[in-house]
């Protein structure tokens, strides 16, 4: 009888020993990927002109990688803008990092017409050093003329969320001041994972520059373009009777 409440007196202690032991190397890894996270920087860069954009995003990561951590940017596009599924397909193929869509992209709608939409950047963090670099190519949708004689209209970017996580840290509840939200798990979307999104960062919005139409100049065009159609046509006519080719 003595033996067998031993034994399980034995039992018990080593099991809340073994919980003790992984609770605290949860804490542990959270706390070390809240400390990474706070070290971490995210800054955008526009280059190229006109509709044909790229999206220079650097992510300045602490020198002390963490084991198993993983990284995505998240970016909120606005429907000024739009990116080419079959275009990123080809970049990820020689680049270090994988992309989602969260919805279908149709490249030939007007932005009036459709809506905003995000994409999730999953890059690599095999390499030694702490810094990514992520280049998205971007193109401008065509807008709706302005009336008021301006001849550009501007589109506001955001920067990216910073998302992380690792696998030892499974219980995001105490990552104050950060946030923990839901994602993808990785780039084939096939389930979704909480993650830790950085909160202290500068979240400025970076403005792009696309030419629009001139709205008071729609009327003296179709004007013009029906004149000179039926001018030519009167000419072509002419020529056609002149020569019997009729």
């Amino acid at each position: 009888m003595y033996f067998v409440l031993f034994s399980l007196f034995a039992c018990l202690s080593t099991c809340h020993c073994f919980i003790e032991k992984d609770v605290k190397e949860n804490e542990s890894h959270c706390g070390l990927l809240t400390r990474w996270l706070e070290s971490s920087l995210v800054s955008v860069e526009i280059t190229k002109k006109g509709f044909h954009r790229e999206v220079v995003t650097t992510v300045e990561l602490s020198p002390d990688v963490l084991s198993g951590a993983r990284v995505v940017l998240v970016h909120r596009w606005p429907r000024g803008v739009f990116v080419d599924p079959y275009q990123l397909a080809s970049l990820s193929e020689q680049s270090d990092w994988q992309i989602l869509l969260d919805s279908a992209i149709d490249l030939e709608v007007p932005a009036h017409q459709t809506a905003g939409f995000v994409t999730y950047v999953y890059p690599s963090l095999d390499g030694p050093t702490p810094r990514l670099k992520v280049t998205i190519p971007i193109h401008g949708r065509y807008h709706e003329p302005s009336y008021d004689g301006g001849t550009f209209t501007s589109v506001d970017i955001e920067h990216p969320e910073l998302l992380l996580r690792t696998e030892k840290c499974t219980q995001l509840h105490n990552v104050e001041p950060h946030a923990v939200v839901d994602a993808p798990c990785t780039h084939d979307n096939s389930s979704t994972c909480p993650w830790v999104k950085l909160q202290h960062q500068e979240r400025g919005l970076v403005g792009v520059q696309f030419p629009v139409g001139d709205g008071s100049l729609v009327t003296p065009v179709c004007a013009g373009t029906l004149l000179v159609t039926m001018l030519c046509c009167v000419a072509l006519s002419k020529h056609m009777w002149k020569h019997r080719i009729i």
